[in-house]
C-alpha cells in the first residue's frame, strides 16, 4: 500500500512543479493557491506512510 501513496506523492509534486514555477517566478497568486493544496495533499499523503510504516514496525 505505501508503494501507491509514495507513487501518488511523487505524481502530485511533478504536477505542481508548474505551479511552483508561476508562483515563485511570474508572482501567479492563483498558481500559490494550487501550490498549498499540492503541499497539504503531500503532507496528508506522507503522515499516512509514516502511520503505516510505525505499525508494521510495532507488529
Amino acid at each position: 500500500m505505501s508503494v501507491s501513496q509514495y507513487d501518488k506523492m511523487h505524481s502530485i509534486l511533478a504536477d505542481a512543479e508548474k505551479d511552483f514555477d508561476k508562483f515563485y517566478n511570474k508572482g501567479n497568486k492563483a498558481a500559490g493557491t494550487r501550490v498549498r493544496k499540492a503541499m497539504q495533499d503531500i503532507k496528508t499523503l506522507a503522515q499516512d506512510i509514516r502511520n503505516e510504516v510505525t505499525n508494521i514496525k510495532n507488529s
